[in-house]
């Protein structure tokens, strides 16, 4: 999967939270200080080019929506990084948060419940 730059994940994200909308529409999602409308419009081409947007025309306004959701995209991040740089292992990736001082006793535990019934699932 294609990774997005600064700016398109920007733009991915306000189309995810809309669903689907037409160019104004993606704009007025916008926080401020909102990017001028014309880069908007340049970065929902790209998308769609990357495959990460489509649009359907009505008569000459087109209504984006996104081809990959979310948690699709965010998932191809987290399996890159796992490959980049925890040598493809998501033991040294969790290893590697579980030593750090700053995760709380609430949080290791919240871990370690979701391993033990990830490891139930299994059996």
């Amino acid at each position: 999967m294609k990774e997005l730059t600064k700016a398109e994940e920007q733009v991915m994200q306000v189309i995810w939270n809309i669903g689907e909308g037409f160019a104004n529409e993606i704009m007025t999602a916008f926080p401020e200080p909102k990017p001028a409308y014309n880069t908007v419009l340049t970065i929902v081409r790209i998308l769609e080019k990357k495959g990460f947007v489509t649009h359907e025309t009505f008569c000459k306004a087109n209504r984006y929506r996104p081809l990959i959701s979310k948690e699709e995209y965010s998932q191809g991040c987290v399996e890159s990084i796992v490959e980049r740089y925890f040598n493809n292992s998501y033991l040294d990736l969790v290893s590697a948060f579980a030593k750090k001082e700053n995760f709380s006793l609430e949080e290791l535990e919240a871990l370690k419940k979701m391993i033990d019934g990830a490891i139930e699932d299994e059996k």
